[in-house]
């Protein structure tokens, strides 16, 4: 059965979306144009304008697709069988090795993200919110099976994420990447050590 006016306008607009991605790694956010993305599909730039209202329109979803992709791998982590504590390790690294290998070593991917950060804060907000509810649910299995001495996924989920930030978060994996520390790992077996404790605020001050 051929393909109907709503999936063609679909596979257009995922057309543009991966344009603008690839000319935003090439010339850089801020050179590319909407313009240059409609020249580069040989369409018009009226034709992409009826997909996207702006060029910050689109980069919100350039940003979505690659954070959508961010969220398919660690739900993936998410379902998978296994101990807890392997896979809240396997989700951490997951989403350092791929910010990383998108942002850190492509300055011009890292200037847009720079530009949605100051710019698009609740995108990127609801992309933390979908990462947190994920973590949450590998601690929460923690917890039921006794490997997690803890009461509350959520809070233990926020811990680990704010400990590691500093190896996952796109601006922070290379402001400080020179900063003598421990590594991701070594940071990651102090904050499972603590999991398995049940250590959290309230019985440090117990």
């Amino acid at each position: 059965m051929a393909d109907g006016p709503g999936q063609r306008e679909q596979d257009t607009r995922k057309l543009i979306v991966a344009t603008a991605e690839r000319l935003f790694r090439t010339l850089g956010y801020q050179k590319t144009t909407v313009g240059d993305v409609a020249k580069e599909l040989s369409m018009s730039p009226a034709n992409v304008y009826r997909f996207f209202d702006s060029k910050a329109d689109l980069r919100d979803a350039v940003g979505r697709h690659l954070m959508g992709e961010v969220e398919a791998a660690v739900a993936a982590i998410a379902d998978a069988d296994g101990p807890a504590g392997e896979r809240l390790r396997a989700a951490f690294l997951c989403m350092g090795k791929m910010n990383q290998e998108r942002y850190l070593s492509d300055h011009k991917m890292h200037e847009m993200i720079a530009v949605a950060l100051d710019e698009a804060w609740g995108m990127v907000v609801e992309h933390i919110g979908v990462l947190e509810g994920l973590l949450a649910r590998i601690c929460a299995d923690g917890i039921a099976s006794g490997e997690f001495r803890m009461s509350d996924p959520v809070a233990a989920a926020r811990y680990v994420k704010t400990a590691m930030v500093s190896f996952c978060h796109p601006q922070l994996l290379e402001e400080c990447a020179q900063i003598p520390g421990p590594t991701a790992e070594d940071m990651l077996d102090f904050c499972l050590a603590a999991l398995r404790a049940g250590i959290t605020p309230s019985t440090r001050n117990a």
